[in-house]
């Protein structure tokens, strides 16, 4: 029985890939026959902007108007999109900061999250925390397909690899994975790591939870590699098996109010050539 998304929630900014973001998403929804609703969240200037609260009140205004216009151009992509096929599409915005926190509450009722890669030499960023994605997946619970700011229009889906470890936060990706592995043409998993890996890679763990679900995946077992070397592991190993879609947990720790990411996390969201479907 193929499992489907009902609810995606997409994130939305003042970036220019906001709108392969929504396009992305829209594809998804088609084919699985889910409802599509678009968030608007970003960082108002004035907070985003370092300084720019000693600028007084004509400062303060003029960034209000620069938000407002971001906002409705924004909002204007949103309605064109709606006007090219069937999708059951929202719109929906958020003036709570920070954003990550109001994000991952409306994060709560969606079964899958939709952002874009963060890139730190964009200035369009600037209203988008470095943090946000792993911040929300920790905070909400709930899976994310983040998309590369190069490239990957749409995501077929068709070659898929997992990278699997017997760990809460793979298991948790592998589940949300499921309407588009029963949807892929090849599934592999790479399994890496010690031995207690490798057990509990055997075909009575994830291979049988696979098949149970109408996937067929060939298993690659991998070398001992060092955690600093996973993340680039995983990219390359993707690239040449010709993968589409990478499917892998999200690491990390809470330290003085900011997510720190796990080595392979932090190597993947950072270097990232293909989309990825994380779970934290």
């Amino acid at each position: 029985m193929q499992q489907t998304y009902a609810q995606l929630l997409v994130h939305l900014d003042a970036t220019p890939h906001a709108a392969r973001r929504l396009s992305v998403a829209r594809a998804i929804a088609q084919k699985q026959g889910a409802a599509v609703t678009g968030l608007y969240a970003v960082t108002p200037s004035l907070l985003a902007i370092p300084f720019a609260s000693e600028g007084g009140a004509n400062a303060a205004a003029v960034l209000a108007e620069v938000d407002a216009d971001r906002c409705k151009a924004a909002r204007a992509m949103f309605d064109r999109g709606n006007a090219t096929d069937a999708v059951q599409a929202a719109w929906a915005q958020t003036d709570e900061f920070p954003i990550a926190s109001s994000f991952a509450l409306q994060a709560l009722h969606a079964d899958l999250l939709v952002f874009g890669q963060f890139d730190g030499t964009d200035p369009s960023f600037s209203g988008v925390p470095a943090d946000f994605i792993e911040s929300v997946l920790a905070q909400s619970g709930k899976p994310a397909l983040v998309l590369p700011h190069e490239g990957h229009g749409t995501v077929a889906g068709n070659h898929v690899v997992i990278a699997w470890k017997p760990t809460r936060e793979a298991a948790r990706a592998v589940a949300a994975a499921v309407p588009l592995l029963q949807r892929a043409s090849r599934v592999h998993v790479l399994s890496w790591g010690g031995e207690e890996e490798r057990v509990a890679g055997a075909s009575l763990g994830l291979d049988g939870y696979l098949k149970l679900r109408g996937i067929e995946a060939t298993w690659h077992r991998e070398g001992g590699a060092e955690p600093a070397e996973v993340g680039d592991l995983l990219l390359s190993r993707a690239f040449d098996l010709d993968a589409d879609l990478l499917v892998m947990g999200c690491y990390g720790h809470s330290r003085a109010r900011e997510w720190v990411l796990g080595g392979a996390s932090r190597t993947v969201l950072r270097s990232m050539t293909l989309p990825v479907l994380m779970a934290h």
